[in-house]
């Protein structure tokens, strides 16, 4: 079985999950000032919201997130050790993954959250049929 291939399709859906979550606000902040009408719809918001809410209760339970789970048991079933791999697993692993102490990470998806939360005080989102 291919397990190398899973593991790095798992890693290009984890980094794609990190660009939803960090360019969504990104999104949200600039599409309000730019008057881009679907930064606010209710389905866009609300995904985004519960993929914050996600990383944060397992940062929050101590937990890893499961995509980093599956990608680390498929490469050991590829036989992969150290720091050899393949072309997606170097260079996305190095922007996805930092040595730094759980706890920074906590702090950072924490405030992030946050920071994900007052938008929706600042530029609530809305259902199709609002104007």
């Amino acid at each position: 079985m291919p397990y190398r291939f899973f593991a790095d399709v798992v890693l290009v859906a984890h980094f794609a999950v990190v660009v939803f979550v960090v360019g969504g606000l990104a999104a949200v902040l600039a599409g309000n000032r730019l008057g881009w009408r679907w930064v606010n719809g209710w389905w866009f918001r609300l995904a985004h919201l519960a993929a914050i809410a996600i990383v944060v209760a397992q940062a929050w339970l101590g937990r890893l997130c499961p995509l980093t789970t599956l990608e680390s048991w498929l490469r050991l079933r590829a036989g992969a050790a150290g720091y050899t791999g393949s072309f997606v697993e170097h260079w996305l692993g190095r922007v996805i993954f930092f040595e730094t102490p759980f706890w920074a990470f906590t702090l950072a998806y924490t405030v992030f959250a946050a920071l994900v939360l007052a938008t929706w005080w600042y530029f609530p989102p809305r259902r199709c049929h609002e104007q």
